[in-house]
């Protein structure tokens, strides 16, 4: 099989036209046509990750979050991102990504946080059409038992992996009803409100859109990588499905830039 055909997979199941107009999801180094060796996936490409792949054999790394976001002027290793897209030519590595699009699709990153959530009744809490594709940003559930507040927090903690939760004050009655949105989501708070839910998880949220939310929602704010990280494994089990045979390989690397002491 060859690279442009894995890639056409995964861009079945989260099509390109569902990115936001500020993003830079598909192709961003290397060519097509060869055979696929393996694929390496990850949430962030770094230099290691591609010292990665070609240690493991593999002429493909798929990722969430795009290695080149902003426009390179120049390619000649003053930076992190300009020293991968060298190494991974030099190698003769292709580099997918699958951003934005992968968070709105159907059974993508917010999908995800659900599933891991065991969260019934699964749908979107602010939908989209986008080239006849209904899409969205976040999604809502509700928990098989309502918790109490405290008790929801541990469960994020836990399924999460997560260091911290930052959160509000504590609700002082029972969740049920989870909205999710992975990475930088906090400013689609009011739609999870909307929405019905008692709490709302994301990656990232600014201070202030904290304010005034006491006893309507429980806030639970993750991290970035944290929120997204199971992403690897839903493009893991989509490549397996469509493209049976192809080797692939979870990155072992840490890409998380942030520390909790």
């Amino acid at each position: 099989m060859k690279i442009k055909d894995v890639i056409s997979a995964l861009e079945c199941f989260a099509p390109l036209p569902l990115q936001e107009d500020w993003d830079n999801a598909g192709l961003q180094v290397g060519l097509t046509e060869a055979e696929v060796s393996g694929a390496l996936l990850c949430l962030d490409v770094t230099e290691k990750v591609v010292d990665e792949a070609v240690g493991k054999g593999c002429n493909l790394i798929v990722s969430h979050h795009p290695l080149i976001f902003r426009g390179l002027k120049q390619v000649a290793g003053k930076n992190d991102i300009q020293r991968t897209v060298m190494k991974a030519i030099r190698n003769d590595i292709t580099i997918v990504s699958l951003h934005t699009n992968l968070d709105s699709a159907q059974g993508g990153v917010n999908h995800e946080m659900a599933r891991r959530l065991h969260l019934n009744n699964v749908r979107y809490f602010y939908p989209q059409m986008k080239a006849g594709v209904e899409c969205g940003i976040g999604v809502v559930g509700e928990l098989e038992e309502p918790l109490t507040a405290e008790a929801f927090i541990s469960l994020v903690k836990e399924t999460f992996h997560c260091g911290c939760v930052v959160t509000n004050a504590l609700l002082s009655r029972d969740i049920r009803r989870v909205a999710c949105a992975g990475g930088s989501c906090g400013e689609f708070l009011s739609q999870a409100i909307s929405a019905g839910a008692d709490a709302f998880i994301t990656g990232e949220m600014r201070y202030h859109d904290y304010f005034d939310h006491e006893d309507e929602i429980q806030i639970a704010v993750i991290g970035h990588y944290e929120s997204e990280q199971f992403t690897q494994q839903l493009l893991q089990r989509v490549i397996e499905k469509e493209c049976p045979g192809i080797e692939c390989h979870v990155t072992s690397v840490m890409t998380n830039p942030l520390r909790y002491h």
